[in-house]
């Protein structure tokens, strides 16, 4: 049990980072500058070892079927790190880019679910290649290009999307199952270059 409070504490904190990315590309005009700028995000994630969703399902295939609950339990903490950086923000004098923040998540919600599962494997695939591209050369570079190609794509991280539809409070069940489509595809994205390079060994 502790091991799982520790790595939904650590989830918590890494919702709480991405929510910050998010509050940046908010805040800022320049589209390229935000999708830039977004990424502090995940490069707090990733020095600090904190538990991103979306950084840990690719590693889904190279270990057991107990790591389904570690995922799980991830997901729930980057729900709820997400949320509470959505209400401090509400609760401040930037509050006014929840109202881009509501243009962005009712784009999410009319969307149809193919459409949101391939844009969540197109976007799983960067992270991938992002995060683990990290991790073997220790550049930060890789972490810049592949959440900037993401988001200038309109590619959907089901993270992300969870900190847009918080602060838009444009939850429902509509929401919540774009969110589990959007989930799906970072998974499957995630896990592609993984699972052919396993297939090889």
């Amino acid at each position: 049990m502790r091991k799982y409070i520790h790595m939904f504490g650590l989830a918590v904190l890494a919702g709480i980072a991405i929510g910050i990315g998010g509050i940046v590309y908010l805040s800022l005009e320049n589209k390229i500058a935000g999708a830039l700028m977004f990424t502090i995000g995940l490069y707090t994630i990733c020095v600090h070892g904190l538990n991103l969703y979306t950084g840990k399902a690719g590693y889904l295939v190279c270990q057991p079927f107990s790591y389904l609950a570690d995922l799980a339990v991830i997901w729930l903490g980057n729900l709820a790190g997400t949320g509470l950086a959505a209400a401090a923000v509400l609760h401040t004098r930037t509050d006014g880019i929840a109202q881009l923040a509501g243009q962005m998540s009712q784009t999410k919600i009319d969307d149809h679910p193919l459409s949101l599962f391939l844009l969540g494997v197109f976007c799983g695939f960067l992270m991938y290649v992002a995060v683990d591209g990290y991790k073997t050369a220790k550049h930060p570079a890789i972490l810049f290009l592949g959440v900037a190609a993401f988001i200038l794509c309109g590619f959907e991280h089901c993270i992300a999307d969870m900190f847009y539809f918080s602060l838009a409070g444009a939850w429902s069940g509509r929401a919540a199952l774009c969110i589990l489509v959007i989930t799906l595809g970072n998974t499957a994205g995630a896990i592609l270059i993984p699972f052919f390079k396993k297939g090889n060994r």
